[in-house]
């Protein structure tokens, strides 16, 4: 006992008092009820209590604030912080891949999405802008929250994908929708790289890689008939670079079609594409 230093006298006292006061608590809880009524000023005492002690244990189990890094991180990095930043990102609801310290092309693509939603400029770098935001994060505002509490907005203005649960965020990606060009052109007659807006439901999966006209796409979750999916690719730049469907990430794609039901969960397209502005 003599060996404890001060600070743990404190922290022992400090716990002490917060049982005897949740002791307290329920003690005149028991008291109430064997009287069959208590007065209005030992219950709203006992639900001050009561507060007290569950303030002091979310201060206990709170997790700690995100530090922002010294140095400007990048991808090919490896180490403690970039493994922080992986954490974080997460956290807010990135997919960065596994949490390695490594900076592959799966945080890349995942700071990418958080860039975008947080209006800094996708570089994949995390510089003073980014250091700043990932502190000080921004959460997604959804264009439409009356949509079905779950569903798919795909936000073409920043391109990024906003998967909602239950009414909460459950993943953010960056994508890469209709790039705006041209392609199967004959004579006067042309198809343009369109993804169109609007109100869908998912209609089907396809597992793997699925071949189509214009190529293949990696576990397809397809939203307009047979003919416009979200689905992965090895190619998901910064910019528009699809014919029309929204590719997403290989390492999103590897799970994506299990958070959702096909057929029948909502997507909600919209924004203006940046190849219009």
């Amino acid at each position: 006992m003599e060996d404890l230093n001060a600070m743990g006298v404190v922290k022992r006292g400090k716990i002490a008092r917060i049982g005897a006061t949740v002791l307290a608590a329920a003690a005149i809880a028991v008291a109430a009820c064997a009287a069959g009524a208590a007065s209005a000023a030992t219950v709203s005492a006992a639900r001050q209590v009561r507060a007290a002690a569950t303030t002091a244990q979310a201060r206990v189990t709170a997790p700690a604030a995100y530090t922002a890094p010294s140095r400007t991180l990048s991808e090919g990095m490896t180490g403690p912080a970039v493994r922080a930043l992986q954490r974080r990102l997460a956290a807010l609801k990135y997919y960065p891949g596994a949490i390695d310290g490594q900076f592959g092309n799966n945080t890349l693509e995942a700071v990418w999405a958080f860039q975008e939603v947080n209006r800094i400029k996708a570089t994949g770098v995390i510089n003073a802008a980014t250091k700043r935001a990932l502190v000080h994060p921004k959460t997604y505002k959804s264009n439409d929250p009356k949509q079905d509490a779950t569903r798919i907005e795909v936000n073409q203005a920043i391109e990024v994908l906003v998967f909602y649960k239950n009414g909460k965020i459950a993943l953010i990606s960056h994508v890469s929708s209709g790039g705006g060009y041209f392609y199967n052109c004959n004579g006067s007659s042309c198809s343009q790289a369109v993804t169109p807006n609007g109100n869908y439901r998912t209609t089907v999966y396809m597992p793997g890689w699925v071949k189509v006209p214009l190529g293949e796409m990696y576990n397809p979750v397809f939203f307009i008939s047979t003919v416009y999916a979200i689905h992965g690719d090895t190619f998901v730049p910064v910019y528009p670079a699809s014919h029309g469907c929204v590719r997403v990430p290989m390492d999103v794609a590897d799970f994506f079609h299990k958070l959702v039901k096909t057929p029948g969960t909502e997507v909600f397209v919209y924004g203006k594409p940046q190849w219009e502005k």
